[in-house]
């Protein structure tokens, strides 16, 4: 079975090992252009593009399939099945229409929950204890085709987003393997989602970041494990502003945002219910640091 795979962040690059190692005859592989990273502003390389060299597998970084040539080039591979992981493009109709056993997509969530590009940080920033990987039909409304399998995993009270998307990449690895094979086989019936259940998972962004100390103490260490490892959650303590990485729900009250004192293991802060500990955070311009040390550094007044 002719396999072309399609993606470009970690994610991807894990399910792309994952198939390779399982001996998928991977054809092609498709992953976003190169773009310029860091102060030097160097051409990256993606994830899944440093995969696929390192296995001798062509490579195309189309920026779009409006082009005829680029459809062409596709067909040309003459793909069974397409595997779709976080790839970050738009598939028309007539792209879709190439594979004949279908486009097969991981999605990082259960779905018909979570739609959408941030389903595993929205999973922790509503405070759900459970979530996983879905594997579907591509189809070309966005996350709605019919579902194939599911994979789910407990959250951790204190895992935040980017812990759990290193476990899900190996849920997903593990589970895009198992609906390849079921393809392969003619076993992989799809499962229409129910629309009406359907939530939406936007894409996050800096304007999300401040700490809203009027919510809960849990809404906000929810928000914390959110936003981690980006865009980082953020608030001002004692006039200086911080990015916050890692926070407990801790005992105390008083006034929603006021400091209640510093403690051997963070810096605990009044919440519109119950209180938070800042247990490591990083000053504009600083490193990240245990609260305890900075703040042995930086004295609070008073």
């Amino acid at each position: 079975m002719r396999v072309v795979f399609m993606g470009t962040p970690d994610i991807a690059a894990t399910c792309l090992k994952q198939i390779l190692a399982d001996g998928f005859q991977v054809v092609g592989v498709y992953t976003q252009p190169d773009r310029p990273k860091g102060r030097g502003m160097k051409m990256v390389y993606s994830p899944v593009k440093e995969v696929a060299l390192a296995h001798e597998i062509p490579v195309f970084q189309p920026e779009n399939f409006r082009e005829d040539e680029t459809v062409e080039q596709l067909k040309a591979l003459q793909p069974d099945v397409v595997a779709v992981v976080a790839y970050g493009r738009i598939l028309p109709q007539r792209v879709l229409d190439i594979a004949p056993k279908g486009f097969i997509n991981i999605h990082a969530s259960i779905l018909p929950q979570y739609r959408g590009s941030a389903p595993y940080q929205w999973a922790v920033l509503d405070g759900l204890t459970e979530t996983g990987v879905t594997a579907m039909y591509l189809c070309r409304e966005m996350d709605a085709g019919d579902m194939i399998d599911v994979a789910k995993t407990p959250i951790g009270p204190d895992e935040t987003a980017g812990e759990l998307l290193d476990r899900l990449a190996v849920l997903g690895a593990e589970l895009l393997s198992k609906t390849l094979s079921k393809v392969e086989k003619g076993e992989a019936k799809g499962i229409p989602q129910d629309g009406s259940k359907a939530t939406y998972a936007p894409m996050l962004d800096k304007t999300m970041c401040p700490i809203d100390w009027t919510k809960t103490a849990q809404q906000i260490h929810n928000h914390v494990r959110g936003l981690h490892p980006w865009p980082v959650a953020t608030a001002e303590l004692a006039g200086t502003k911080f990015k916050i990485h890692a926070t407990a729900v801790a005992e105390g009250s008083g006034t929603p945002g006021t400091i209640l004192g510093l403690t051997k293991t963070g810096l605990k802060v009044a919440c519109g219910e119950g209180a938070i500990e800042i247990r490591s955070l990083q000053a504009e311009g600083g490193k990240r640091m245990a609260a305890p040390d900075y703040f042995r550094g930086h004295p609070l007044e008073g």
